[in-house]
Formats: C-alpha cells, sequence, structure tokens
C-alpha cells in the first residue's frame, strides 16, 4: 500500500512538473550550437590573421573583415535556433507533447526580455563606437537569458548561463581575447553542458 501511495505522489510530482516547466529542450540542439560557435569563431580568427586591413582601429563598420564577422556570427545565430527548434521538436513529438504550450511561451518571453535588451545594447555600442565590448555585451546577456528562463526549463540551463555570464566577465577585464572567450562561451559550454543534458535527459 505504501508502495501505491508513493507512486502515486511521484505520478502528482511529475505532472506539477511537467505544466510549470518544459522539460523537452534538446542537449544534442546545445552540442550542435557549440560547434557552429567553435567553427565560426575559428574562421573569424583566419579572416582577422589573413586581414591585411588593421582590423582594431578606425571604423570597424567599413571594414571588410569586421563585416564577414559579422555575417558570420548572423549565420552561426541562425544555424543554432534552427537546429535547436528542429531537435526539440523532434524530441517533443516523440515524447507526445507539444513545443507550443503556456510554459514554453513563458520560456521563450523570459529568455528574450534579456537577450533583445542586450542586442540593442550592442547596437548601441556599434552606433558609439564601442567595438571592445561588443563581444563580453553578448555573452553576458545571453548569460542572463538563460538564468532568467532556467526557472520554466532543465536546471542545468542555469548553470549554463551563470557560467557564460562568468565568462563575459573575464571578456571584459581581458578585451584582448575576445575572441577566444567567445569561442569558449558559446562554443565549449554549450558543447559540455549540451552533453551533461543529452546523457541526463535525452537518452533516457
Amino acid at each position: 500500500m505504501d508502495d501505491k501511495y508513493l507512486k502515486d505522489i511521484s505520478d502528482i510530482k511529475n505532472m506539477m512538473n511537467k505544466s510549470s516547466q518544459f522539460l523537452s529542450l534538446s542537449g544534442l540542439g546545445g552540442i550542435m550550437a557549440g560547434v557552429y560557435a567553435l567553427i565560426g569563431a575559428f574562421t573569424a580568427h583566419e579572416l582577422i590573421e589573413q586581414s591585411n586591413d588593421n582590423y582594431y582601429i578606425n571604423s570597424p563598420l567599413e571594414n571588410n573583415t569586421f563585416q564577414l564577422i559579422a555575417i558570420i556570427g548572423l549565420a552561426v545565430l541562425f544555424l543554432s535556433i534552427t537546429t535547436a527548434l528542429l531537435l526539440t521538436y523532434n524530441k517533443t513529438k516523440r515524447e507526445g507533447e507539444t513545443i507550443w504550450n503556456s510554459t514554453s511561451k513563458r520560456l521563450l518571453t523570459n529568455f528574450l526580455i534579456p537577450l533583445v535588451t542586450g542586442g540593442i545594447f550592442v547596437l548601441l555600442l556599434l552606433r558609439n563606437e564601442n567595438y571592445g565590448l561588443i563581444a563580453p555585451a553578448t555573452l553576458i546577456f545571453y548569460g542572463l537569458s538563460c538564468v532568467n528562463a532556467s526557472k520554466y526549463t532543465l536546471r542545468d540551463v542555469r548553470y549554463l548561463g551563470l557560467t557564460i555570464i562568468i565568462i563575459g566577465l573575464l571578456a571584459t577585464e581581458f578585451s584582448g581575447y575576445a575572441l577566444e572567450f567567445w569561442a569558449l562561451g558559446f562554443g565549449l559550454c554549450h558543447i559540455i553542458y549540451g552533453s551533461m543534458m543529452y546523457f541526463k535527459y535525452d537518452r533516457n
């Protein structure tokens, strides 16, 4: 009889978690986002090394290398979002869930508030020619987005966000290594935490 009550309590707890948290995020999507980021960072590094332009002085907005790096960054963002959505959709479908419900809406809203704020902040940095703070700002605001959204999804997302915030702060202090910190935060961290999430949740 006690086993039956314990099972009932466990079932009720699982139902409450599903109603308040979106638990179908794909760990594999995080891994792929990290891979895209590392490829993008490596490509950007090669462009800087091969460029004859003075990348850090004058007006980077008119610098061909800077423009190419911006395109690479947007491509990484697009591929990461598209891959994450597709893999998460497939996971929810396998689990008999829906990707678009009240919980996922709250998750998305809380994720986008710091992210959109960060995007506007980066545009203001560009306008005021504070180029050295762009990479740290993207890391810090993305980390804040993960922390803010984590209460509606897997706890691992919170730790990912906190880690990336710390990396963003370090990138601010050591501005000469912005690209390396960017690769560490968006690349390696996504691969590590994505792998943890995959082995903890996706394979079960």
